[in-house]
C-alpha cells in the first residue's frame, strides 16, 4: 500500500464560539435558547395562562365567600360556580402543558450542551485531559450539566411569567383601590430581590460546592478504577479516610450553602406575611370606611397571596443561582479553553498522499517553562519501512509519535506526510492515514466484535474475522461461549493484557491505515506467543510505512533502520548490526536489557 486518496472534509462547527469569555455565565445560558424562543415563548404563554387561571380562579372563590357572608342569594351565585369550574379545569391542564414545554426546552438544551461538551473534549484530547481527573470531567459532563436544567426549567420562563402576573394583579389591586399596590409594591419587590442581597456570597458557595463535589467524583473513580491495587497493597483504609477528607470539605460546603438558603427562605416568608397584612388591614379599613365593599375584602387578600406564587417560583430557583453558576462556569470552561491543535484548513492536499514521513529539525516542549522534550530530531520513514525509535525512558519517543498524530503541533521544524506538512491535513485525515497500537490498550464495555470494529465502524462480520485471525486472536474468540458477542467488561477486565493487545492490533488490521505507529505493541505477550504474533506483524508491516517503539530486542531486530534517542536528540541512526558495531548509545542499551537492566 504506497497511497491513499484523501476525501475533501467539510468541517461542522455545531457550537457557537464565544469570543467574549468575560460574559457572565448566565447570559451564555441564555443565549443557547436562541434557537428555540418559539419554545420559550410558548411555555411563557402556558405559564401565564396557569398562574391567571389559579389567581382568576382563587378570586372567584374568594368573591363567592364574600358574596354568600353578605347573603347573596343562591342562585345568583351559579354564573360564579360555572366560572370557578372551567378555571380549575384551565388551570390543571395549564400547569401540566407548562411543565411539559418547560422541561422540553430544557432537554433540548442540555442534550446540546452534553454532546458539545463531548465534543470540546475530542477537540482538546490528550493534553487537556492530562491536566484535568477524569472523575472531575465526568462530573462537569453530567451533574453540572444537569444542574442547568434548573435555569432552563424553572428560572427564565418563570421570571417572565412572574413579571407579567405582578403586573396585572398590581393593576387588578389598583382597579379596586389605588393604594392597595402601593402597600405591596415594596414586599413584591423585596422578595423578588432576596437572592441578590446574598449573590456574591451565594456564588462563592456555588463554585466551592460544585468544586468539592466534583473531587469528591473524582476520588470514588479514582478508588473504583484502582480497586485491585488498593486491595493488593493494602490501602483501602488510606483510601477511605482520604475520600473521608473531601467528604468533609463537601459537607462544609453544603452546609454553608444551606445556611444562606434558609436565610434567604426565612427573610421571604417575612416580607409576604408583611405584604399579606398590610393589604388585609388596609382593605378592612377600606372596608369599615365604605370605601370598599365587603365581598372584595377576600378578593383583595387572595390576589395580594397570589402575587408572590410566580415570584416564590424564581427566588426558590434564584437561591441556587451560586451552584448554577458555578456549574455554567465549570462547563464554559472547558468549552472554551482553546485546543492546543488548530485545523487552519479544511481539506487535505489533493490528490494520492505517499505514506512517506519526515521529521525535519523538530524542536518540541510540553509548556513554556517545561525543558524541550526533542531538540532538532530529524529522520525519516519511506514507504514500506520499518522504523524502530530507541532509547531510554524520557528519551523522546512517545512525544515522536504524538507529534505525528498531531495531538501537538511542533513549535520549530516540520513533520511531513509525503512532502506535505503535517499542519497541512486537517486533524482527522492524519488521524485517517494513520493507526496507533498502543502499549496501554482500552477496550470499551461492549462485545469483542464492536471493540475491534472500532478501527472500520463500517466493516462486515467477516472483515472483522479475518483482521482478528490476522491479530491471532481469533481462535480465542472461538472458546468463549458468545464467541465474538462477548461482552469484555469495563476496561476489558475480562480479558488478559496480551488478549487485549491483540485486539488493538485487529484493530488496526482492519482499519488498513498506510502508517502504522507500534508502541510496544506485543509488550504483554510471552515469548512464544510473541514469536507467532511477530510474523503477523511483519506481514502487517511489509504493506505500510512503521514506526515501531520497543524495548524489546526481538522487535527491535526486526526493524529495517533504528533511531537512537538520547535526551531527546538523535544520537545514532543505522541498522541492528550497524549500531553494536559502533559501540555508541545503542550498543550500551543492548548490554543493559541482556544484563536485565534496561528500563521498560
Amino acid at each position: 500500500m504506497n497511497t491513499i486518496e484523501t476525501p475533501v472534509l467539510k468541517r461542522t462547527n455545531l457550537w457557537p464560539e464565544h469570543k467574549h469569555s468575560t460574559r457572565s455565565a448566565f447570559w451564555q445560558l441564555f443565549g443557547l435558547i436562541r434557537p428555540y424562543y418559539w419554545l420559550m415563548g410558548l411555555t411563557i404563554g402556558a405559564g401565564v395562562l396557569n398562574s391567571g387561571a389559579a389567581i382568576a380562579g382563587a378570586g372567584v372563590g374568594a368573591y363567592l365567600v364574600g358574596a354568600a357572608a353578605t347573603g347573596t342569594r343562591a342562585a345568583q351565585l351559579v354564573p360564579a360556580l360555572f366560572l370557578l369550574g372551567c378555571l380549575v379545569g384551565l388551570q390543571a391542564i395549564m400547569a401540566w402543558v407548562e411543565m411539559w414545554l418547560a422541561h422540553d426546552l430544557a432537554y433540548r438544551v442540555l442534550a446540546e450542551i452534553r454532546t458539545s461538551l463531548y465534543q470540546a473534549l475530542d477537540r482538546l484530547a490528550p493534553s487537556y485531559l492530562l491536566e484535568r481527573r477524569s472523575g472531575d470531567l465526568a462530573a462537569a459532563a453530567m451533574s453540572d450539566v444537569e444542574t442547568l436544567e434548573w435555569f432552563y426549567a424553572h428560572t427564565v420562563g418563570s421570571f417572565v411569567v412572574a413579571v407579567i402576573v405582578a403586573l396585572t394583579v398590581l393593576l387588578l389591586l389598583a382597579v379596586m383601590h389605588p393604594l392597595l399596590p402601593l402597600v405591596l409594591l415594596l414586599p413584591v419587590v423585596g422578595v423578588a430581590t432576596v437572592p441578590f442581597w446574598f449573590v456574591r456570597c451565594a456564588v462563592r458557595q456555588g463554585q466551592a460546592l460544585r468544586t468539592y463535589l466534583g473531587e469528591v467524583n473524582a476520588e470514588v473513580v479514582d478508588g473504583v478504577q484502582g480497586l485491585r491495587e488498593i486491595v493488593t497493597f493494602g490501602q483501602g483504609t488510606a483510601q477511605l479516610n482520604k475520600l473521608s477528607r473531601q467528604n468533609r470539605m463537601l459537607l462544609r460546603a453544603q452546609f454553608a450553602h444551606g445556611r444562606r438558603s434558609g436565610l434567604e427562605g426565612a427573610i421571604t416568608s417575612i416580607l409576604i406575611s408583611l405584604g399579606l397584612l398590610s393589604v388585609l388591614a388596609l382593605a378592612a379599613t377600606f372596608v369599615a370606611h365604605g370605601m370598599l365593599a365587603a365581598s372584595l375584602l377576600p378578593v383583595s387578600v387572595i390576589l395580594a397571596g397570589s402575587i408572590f406564587a410566580p415570584i416564590m417560583s424564581v427566588t426558590n430557583a434564584a437561591r441556587n443561582m451560586g451552584i448554577i453558576s458555578a456549574s455554567a462556569n465549570r462547563v464554559f470552561t472547558v468549552l472554551h479553553t482553546p485546543a492546543p491543535v488548530e485545523d487552519h484548513v479544511t481539506a487535505p492536499p489533493s490528490g494520492p498522499i505517499e505514506p512517506r514521513v519526515q521529521f525535519e529539525q523538530v524542536t518540541f516542549r510540553y509548556g513554556p517553562e517545561l525543558p524541550e522534550a526533542l531538540t532538532n530530531v530529524s529522520f525519516t520513514l519511506v514507504p514500506g519501512e520499518t522504523v524502530a525509535l530507541v532509547g531510554h525512558s524520557g528519551a523522546g519517543k512517545s512525544t515522536c509519535a504524538h507529534l505525528l498524530l498531531r495531538f501537538w503541533d511542533v513549535q520549530e521544524g516540520a513533520i511531513t506526510i509525503g512532502g506535505h506538512d503535517l499542519r497541512d491535513f486537517p486533524q482527522a485525515t492524519v488521524r485517517d492515514l494513520i493507526t496507533l497500537v498502543p502499549q496501554d490498550t482500552y477496550l470499551f464495555n461492549a462485545s469483542i466484535a464492536e471493540n475491534i470494529r472500532l478501527g472500520k465502524p463500517q466493516a462486515t462480520d467477516v472483515e472483522v474475522k479475518e483482521a482478528a485471525r490476522e491479530a491471532l486472536i481469533h481462535d480465542f474468540i472461538l472458546t468463549l461461549p458468545q464467541g465474538y458477542a462477548t461482552q469484555v467488561g469495563e476496561r476489558g477486565a475480562q480479558l488478559s493484557g496480551g488478549q487485549r493487545q491483540r485486539i488493538a492490533i485487529a484493530r488496526a488490521v482492519l482499519k488498513d491505515a498506510p502508517i502504522l505507529v507500534l508502541d510496544e505493541a506485543v509488550s504483554n505477550l510471552d515469548t512464544e506467543n510473541e514469536r507467532a504474533l511477530q510474523a503477523a506483524m511483519t506481514r502487517l508491516r511489509a504493506r505500510r510505512t512503521t514506526l515501531v517503539i520497543a524495548h524489546r530486542l526481538s522487535t527491535i531486530r526486526t526493524a529495517d533502520r533504528l533511531v537512537v534517542l538520547e535526551h531527546g536528540q538523535v544520537a545514532e541512526v543505522g541498522t541492528h548490526d550497524e549500531q553494536v558495531a559502533r559501540g555508541g548509545v545503542y550498543a550500551r542499551l543492548i548490554a543493559s536489557q541482556r544484563d536485565g537492566l534496561l528500563p521498560t
